[in-house]
């Protein structure tokens, strides 16, 4: 009997080592599966074991030092984008030169607005002045298109003025040199100065013919004018100078027509 118990108990120890080894065997199997798909890593246990869940991931490492620049690349230039808006204008730039003069053109038609019947109008107004001066004076000289006429007498400048108004003239005035040459024949032969058409204006020295406009032509005696705004009128001295002169003074009466 106790063989018989002694037998069942080697049979009960190679059961058990028997049992051993398969699950040994099974392990062995399930750990090498295990680092060939998914290597997570397994506990081993003494004796009887379970796989756990994978653990968590781990944190990112630091970054890298930063590598070297590339060379640039060659890739193809892309098209020329749409011109922008124009910008404000600049400033002008400096005047050039004057350019060359052309030709002269051919003359054009003359088209006077003057009739006939006018310029005998004109004709007769000019000779009947004339004739009246002539009466008056007896002694005309011409000169272009004007004549001067004088009687021989003085007066002053205000009552000169009104006579030569009352016969259809004005108080003589020379514009050029040739009017006033002509104009000294006759200061010449009556040996003494006479009025011009000039006033003086609000600046001293400064003259004007009877209607306000600038003189345009004169011939002033060396240093003259010297009034400093008293002398308001002008004489012609027997040289054909001018001087400036109180308009009071009584000098030779000579008018144009």
């Amino acid at each position: 009997m106790r063989s018989g118990v002694l037998m069942m108990a080697q049979r009960h120890l190679l059961s058990l080592l028997l049992l051993e080894w398969a699950l040994i065997g099974s392990y062995s199997d399930s750990l090498e599966f295990e680092e060939q798909s998914t290597m997570h890593s397994t506990t081993l246990c003494n004796g009887p074991w379970t796989t756990g869940w994978p653990g968590r991931d781990g944190r990112d490492g630091r970054d890298g030092a930063k590598g070297e620049k590339g060379d640039p690349g060659e890739g193809l230039r892309g098209l020329q984008g749409d011109p922008g808006r124009l910008g404000p204008p600049g400033n002008p730039g400096p005047q050039g030169p004057p350019g060359i003069k052309g030709m002269k053109g051919e003359p054009g038609e003359s088209h006077s607005s003057v009739t006939d019947e006018q310029l005998i109008s004109d004709l007769q107004t000019r000779l009947l002045k004339l004739t009246a001066a002539l009466e008056l004076y007896g002694i005309v000289i011409q000169v272009g298109e004007k004549f001067f006429a004088t009687s021989g007498l003085a007066s002053d400048f205000l009552t000169i003025n009104m006579t030569c108004h009352e016969i259809g003239g004005t108080i003589a005035t020379p514009r050029n040199e040739e009017e006033n040459a002509a104009m000294l024949k006759l200061v010449e032969k009556h040996n003494t100065y006479a009025f011009l058409g000039l006033k003086e204006g609000k600046t001293p020295g400064e003259f004007y013919y009877l209607d306000g406009s600038p003189v345009n032509y004169t011939n002033w005696y060396a240093g003259m004018p010297d009034g400093q705004g008293s002398e308001n009128c002008v004489e012609m001295y027997t040289d054909g100078t001018w001087n400036d002169k109180y308009c009071s003074k009584s000098r030779l009466t000579i008018c144009e027509f």
